[in-house]
């Protein structure tokens, strides 16, 4: 079925969404980081940018919180580039656990791989499959210009963030030394956990966070900058990857309420993408149980529904111009 919106109707969609949402209440800041709980929970902010690079923003838009679990998207796309779909696949995995994001467990039930890159094993993994080998800078390096390119703009390290999380992380160092006794550690791990670590704690913008959404559907070209940041046949690759684990153990009833694959950090940002359309972001510190922003899991669901509008509707989605 056809279907076209004009950039009036989604502009629309967008404020509305975010006036009837503003006041959506329930969740906590991730209190287990000390930086994060104490980030302001009123803060909430939409963002959107289509295919053909507008943008739509409303709301602290420009605060930079941090991208958290987000980063891990990012990141896939770093080694599907430098290694390919093939190597992602035999060397991590492209499974959901069904489990808590953090969770230890799923490594012992599937010590053969780490399932995904988008759960924290299997993001330590990507972070230690990162070229070039054995050089911490020269990763970083590859990280955050990686970053950058998808987002079209600069991102820099929330240093006390980094500290924080750099003291608290006990979890993730067991995570790291359990996937290093089944050989799914592919260079030091502690320069793999540490740069993981320090990837979690960019401070990134709902708008940024949007452009970076829009290039994956756009294919892997950055809608606003142009510029080609990975070939078209991995964005596929990167949006299945995003649809089967992008909220962890809720997944499922996320993508069945919502219709759009999206992915969330514990710093209340979430990325949404609908190829060839747009990419979605939204930002609220207070989390439900599982991790995701109960404040931007309704503004995404809200717009969504208001331009009826899901992945698997079978439409065919035209956006033009007023």
């Amino acid at each position: 079925m056809e279907k076209t919106l004009t950039h009036s109707q989604i502009k629309q969609a967008v404020e509305e969404a975010y006036n009837e949402c503003k006041n959506v209440t329930g969740g906590h800041n991730a209190d287990y980081i000390p930086f994060l709980a104490n980030v302001d929970p009123n803060l909430f902010g939409i963002s959107l940018t289509l295919t053909d690079g507008t943008t739509f923003n409303i709301g602290d838009t420009d605060y930079k919180f941090g991208i958290e679990s987000v980063s891990k998207v990012l990141t896939a796309i770093l080694i599907l580039k430098q290694h390919g779909a093939d190597a992602v696949l035999k060397q991590i995995g492209a499974d959901a656990t069904g489990l808590p994001f953090n969770s230890i467990f799923a490594i012992l039930l599937e010590n053969d791989h780490p399932s995904t890159p988008l759960v924290n094993a299997g993001a330590i993994t990507a972070c230690s499959m990162v070229e070039p080998k054995g050089d911490s800078w020269g990763k970083w390096e590859a990280i955050i210009n990686n970053i950058a390119a998808l987002c079209g703009s600069e991102a820099q390290v929330l240093d006390e963030l980094y500290r924080s999380e750099s003291e608290t992380n006990f979890n993730n160092r067991s995570i790291a030394w359990l996937l290093k006794n089944y050989n799914r550690i592919y260079d030091d791990v502690d320069m793999s956990l540490d740069l993981y670590t320090r990837q979690c704690s960019v401070g990134i913008t709902s708008s940024q966070l949007a452009i970076c959404a829009g290039t994956i559907a756009n294919g892997g070209v950055n809608p606003v900058t142009k510029a080609e940041v990975f070939a078209r046949e991995l964005a596929p690759k990167i949006t299945t990857l995003i649809s089967s684990v992008g909220f962890y153990q809720n997944t499922g009833d996320w993508m069945y309420t919502s219709g759009i694959p999206a992915k969330s950090g514990v710093g209340g940002g979430v990325l949404g993408v609908y190829p060839g359309v747009m990419g979605v972001a939204a930002f609220a510190p207070p989390l439900d149980e599982a991790g995701n922003s109960v404040k931007a899991q309704a503004a995404v669901k809200a717009i969504m529904k208001k331009l009826d509008l899901g992945v698997f509707n079978g439409d065919n989605v035209t956006v033009v111009a007023d």
